[in-house]
């Protein structure tokens, strides 16, 4: 008051002591755990007919996609370091692609096992066997990489101290660098959420013993709609809510990929296990007939 002496600014940035940061960490654990126990439902029953028919080995993929997703949300919560900086993005970047590309090609597996039940479609599923589709998702992710390894080459992100946005306080946060990079990076992801919802929406009137389709296109919507609605969100925060902007919108899309396309399976192999069986899968689509 007197104009003596300097009063340091305070500091700001998204804190694992701050209620809002423990908030976020306890979500993010919460969602790894629930990741491990599908993980481990389906393990124990990975012989029973509704693991096989929604493709197992895709499955565990997309599982450990999930749980990668739930767990880089602890890369943003803390004081920004170089490190952290470096690789929050690009986890984040490369463990959504992952899962997308993994959910992708579950939904064009799903639409060539139908078309295979065809006369007309006799081959079409020796385009997809194991080796195909673990080829796709390798593509697809590496394609992330690529771009991800360009942009930390080139224009990194770094630890930077915002004088500018609040004039009472510094708030410490991540420089994205290159903001084309940052652009390409959520472009990519977007594109393949895009055509897997697109697919998985032509395919959803398939007979209900694959329904997998319809399952994909409610998750993909709300994956579509958490990002889009983001955005706008995130250029309105101010400060360290900007950061926990971004963490709930990566937790709110896990979660609803998690629920959407596990919760109705661990539904039937835990409390409906006279429907997991080869019958009852089957019996569905003479029904629909």
């Amino acid at each position: 008051p007197n104009n003596i002496q300097c009063v340091p600014k305070e500091v700001e940035f998204l804190s694992y002591e701050d209620p809002l940061g423990i908030s976020l960490t306890t979500a993010s654990l919460l969602g790894t755990c629930f990741c491990a126990l599908v993980l481990v439902v389906f393990a124990f029953h990975r012989h029973t007919p509704i693991v096989r028919a929604n493709n197992s080995e895709l499955s565990f993929l997309l599982l450990l996609s999930l749980k990668l997703c739930f767990l880089c949300v602890l890369l943003f919560i803390g004081q920004p370091q170089l490190w952290t900086c470096q690789l929050r993005h690009a986890v984040f970047g490369i463990s959504f692609v992952l899962c997308i590309s993994s959910i992708l090609v579950k939904t064009m597996v799903v639409i060539a096992v139908f078309k295979s039940s065809r006369p007309e479609g006799k081959g079409a599923m020796k385009w997809f066997e194991a080796a195909q589709q673990r080829c796709t998702v390798l593509v697809l992710t590496a394609l992330q990489i690529v771009i991800c390894a360009v942009w930390l080459s080139t224009a990194s992100p770094a630890p930077y101290k915002n004088h500018q946005y609040i004039h009472s306080k510094i708030v410490y946060e991540c420089a994205i660098g290159s903001v084309a990079g940052f652009s390409m990076l959520l472009g990519y992801i977007g594109l393949l959420a895009a055509v897997s919802f697109l697919l998985a929406f032509l395919a959803r009137k398939l007979p209900d013993n694959f329904n997998e389709a319809k399952f994909i296109t409610f998750s993909m919507l709300i994956f579509c709609a958490v990002w889009i609605t983001f955005v706008p969100a995130y250029v309105s925060s101010p400060g360290k809510y900007a950061v926990a902007m971004e963490i709930f919108a990566i937790l709110a899309s896990s979660f609803g990929l998690l629920v959407a396309i596990f919760a109705p399976k661990c539904y039937i192999i835990l409390l409906h296990p006279e429907r997991n069986t080869k019958k009852a899968i089957m019996g569905r689509q003479t029904q629909n007939k």
